[in-house]
């Protein structure tokens, strides 16, 4: 079963005991994916005071970020961007981020439409304003 099992040494460290990614048929189940840059807490257009709350984020940054670490994610596992077959979007703040966050996927998904759900969460296990939950074939 460890076969199955996939990491990214490109993609950020993942913040509990869990992959990556796991293999199951043709299917590559991807743990949820945030922003944060791999090797540091780094989050791409989050500033934090010094008890680390949030003061302020831009969610195109975090977008863009998160999109590259699943397809750093689905790339090393053997899949690729084109293979994503659903795709579920935690927001933190839907009201506000929703119509940007909805352009900047349309960029990136223009060519592969895969099932998307988009929902709303109080808050994420890290600042972040944004993570992605996705299914992918693999051959």
């Amino acid at each position: 079963m460890s076969d199955s099992i996939k990491n990214s040494d490109k993609a950020p460290e993942p913040v509990g005991l869990y992959p990556h990614a796991r293999k199951v048929g043709n299917l590559l189940f991807l743990s949820g994916v945030g922003p944060r840059k791999k090797g540091t807490k780094e989050i791409p257009g989050v500033t934090l005071d010094a008890d680390g709350n949030i003061t302020d984020y831009d969610i195109e940054a975090q977008c863009h970020s998160v999109f590259e670490n699943v397809r750093l994610v689905l790339e090393a596992s053997g899949s690729s961007w084109d293979k994503l077959v659903d795709v579920t979007v935690f927001l933190t703040n839907i009201k506000v981020d929703f119509k940007k966050y909805n352009a900047i996927y349309a960029e990136y998904f223009k060519d592969n439409q895969p099932c998307r759900t988009t929902v709303e969460i109080n808050s994420l296990p890290t600042p972040i304003a944004i993570e992605l939950k996705c299914i992918a074939t693999i051959d």
